[in-house]
């Protein structure tokens, strides 16, 4: 598949969010926070939520109609995603707001943590429910996008701490720390899975024509199409084999490096560009089975 900017951006921003907010709601929960620190926090998770509901604007070919999406809720995880994101931005916004108001919050925290989980099983489920889509047909793609959300979303919560808050920057950075190695052993499991894939179709199956040589001479078609841009990214797999290695590296083995060195915010930073290969490499990787008949002439 092509991977799209605004979906990269999309995915890694809310996920980032989602994890500050868990991460939040866990030190609320061991009273070991000021209400200013959780009120601060709350208003950066609404700003990586509100960062990546605008990117996700820049996908649509109608934005005028994308109240239209939220309709399939019944069928669709699109819809389901729809509505859970703005549903969980309100729960973050009167968490943050009960905080500051001194008003109780246990229940708002209870409340956004479920919705928070949600997203994230709503997001993964729109790539994990498609069958034809090996890559993604997997329970690996829920887990993975609940873990490295948790991490991103540790990781900046302990550099949040080191700047506002040091007291709780070593039980952030520790929690970050487990939460990326975890992501490191859930993502490596995943590739491994992948790369024991065999495609389901053939050129034979594609055509029905089952002689043992077939040699494709066209793609049908003069000039490219919405085939031809849409469900191939385009480069060459020594691209790939190159970006899965970044995004190992910058996702996984430098933040937790950083981490243990007391650098959070360094961690971050490079969790956060590492989690963009990551994803762009997630998107790459699905081969869509149109590709046998559209990706390539001999």
């Amino acid at each position: 598949m092509r991977p799209a900017l605004s979906v990269i951006l999309l995915t890694t921003l809310i996920g980032a969010g989602q994890g500050l907010f868990l991460a939040l709601a866990a030190v609320e929960a061991l009273g070991e926070a000021s209400p200013g620190f959780l009120v601060f926090g709350a208003v950066m998770v609404l700003a990586l939520l509100g960062a990546g509901l605008a990117a996700s604007f820049f996908h649509l070919g109608h934005p005028e109609r994308a109240w239209r999406s939220a309709a399939m809720w019944r069928t669709s995880w699109l819809s389901r995603e729809v509505i859970a994101l703005p549903a969980f931005m309100a729960a973050a916004f009167a968490w943050g707001a009960a905080h500051w108001l001194g008003w109780p919050t246990l229940a708002l925290a209870g409340a956004g943590a479920v919705l928070a989980v949600a997203l994230f099983v709503c997001t993964a489920m729109i790539y994990a429910c498609l069958r034809f889509l090996q890559e993604w047909h997997s329970a690996l793609t829920v887990v993975n996008y609940l873990v490295l959300g948790c991490a991103s979303g540790f990781t900046l919560a302990s550099a949040y701490a080191a700047w506002t808050g040091p007291g709780l920057a070593r039980p952030l950075a520790a929690a970050a720390l487990g939460w990326t190695l975890l992501g490191l052993a859930t993502r490596g499991a995943s590739l491994a899975r992948n790369a024991r894939l065999k495609a389901r179709s053939s050129l034979q199956s594609a055509i029905g024509v089952k002689h043992p040589r077939i040699a494709q001479k066209s793609q049908g078609a003069i000039a490219g199409s919405f085939n031809t841009r849409e469900f191939f990214h385009g480069s060459k797999p020594g691209v790939l084999r190159s970006v899965k290695w970044i995004f190992l590296l910058g996702a996984f083995v430098l933040p937790a490096a950083l981490l243990l060195a007391g650098l959070p915010t360094p961690a971050f930073i490079v969790q956060f560009a590492g989690l963009m290969f990551e994803r762009w490499f997630f998107f790459a990787q699905a081969n869509h089975p149109q590709n046998l008949y559209y990706q390539a002439v001999s």
